[in-house]
């Protein structure tokens, strides 16, 4: 028996988020009745490979719609054959929206949620008065045009430790809202901008929140110093996210102290 380690690509429009839906009565059920999620279909995949555990290791909680490139997974298993015959077996049994892209043994104790340093996400957007369905799977369409300036300029606001309780909601019962972000960076890629952001942790919805309030600052529908007054608790913001499906997950560190050798 071994804990294995498993980066995740999804397609997360026809999913319920990432983790399996608890019942009414707290209860967790692979039942074929509960909502798609990306954690209830990679346990599938698992216990046709003979897989008995409860449930497998998240690293995080993605909303229903977002993506994600490196969501971070583990789980124990008694694998008598090599990792990439592992990999191969469990592709061959996850849907196409859903794929294992990387997989190697860690320590038992390793948890991909409690021993993550850090967490970094993309939001995808485009400028344009007329819908465009196929770029729109996987980013925001929005209208006005955004001030180029404006939404650097209060990109850069975010950097370091603040109070985000404005932008999201704890992940725990009276969990702190205080998080430190190292990176939060907008680039204008192939006619599209893409904002980066990397923190140690973040609150429930808190990039989409991010997101919004960015944009419609660069709309001129808020204010540069409203944003820094929020940071410090003084102002509340209008209410909105941006859709979930222009988020994607693209990476979970770790210290390299606590891998495998």
């Amino acid at each position: 028996m071994a804990r294995y380690q498993l980066t995740l690509a999804y397609d997360g429009a026809k999913f319920l988020g990432s983790q399996r839906q608890a019942k009414s009565d707290g209860s967790t059920s692979v039942a074929v009745s509960q909502p798609r999620t990306v954690q209830g279909e990679l346990e599938k995949a698992l216990r046709k490979l003979g897989w008995s555990g409860r449930s497998v290791l998240m690293a995080g909680r993605t909303d229903t719609g977002v993506h994600a490139t490196g969501q971070v997974a583990a789980f124990d298993l008694d694998w008598a054959h090599r990792l990439e015959q592992l990999q191969k077996a469990l592709n061959a049994g996850l849907p196409l929206d859903i794929v294992v892209r990387d997989i190697h043994e860690t320590h038992a104790d390793f948890h991909p949620r409690f021993d993550a340093a850090s967490r970094r996400y993309v939001y995808r957007l485009f400028c344009d008065p007329v819908r465009h369905p196929l770029r729109e799977r996987f980013a925001w369409r929005t209208w006005p045009e955004v001030n180029n300036e404006t939404l650097i300029k209060v990109s850069k606001l975010f950097i370091g430790t603040h109070d985000f309780s404005a932008f999201g909601s704890p992940t725990t019962p009276k969990g702190s809202t205080v998080r430190t972000v190292m990176e939060s960076a907008w680039k204008m890629l192939v006619g599209e901008w893409q904002f980066e952001v990397q923190a140690d942790a973040f609150l429930y919805r808190m990039v989409r929140r991010m997101v919004f309030v960015q944009v419609v600052t660069a709309q001129e529908k808020c204010s540069v110093e409203e944003v820094q007054h929020a940071l410090s608790g003084q102002t509340k913001l209008l209410a909105g996210l941006a859709p979930a499906h222009g988020l994607t997950l693209v990476e979970v560190t770790y210290d390299r102290s606590i891998e495998l050798n």
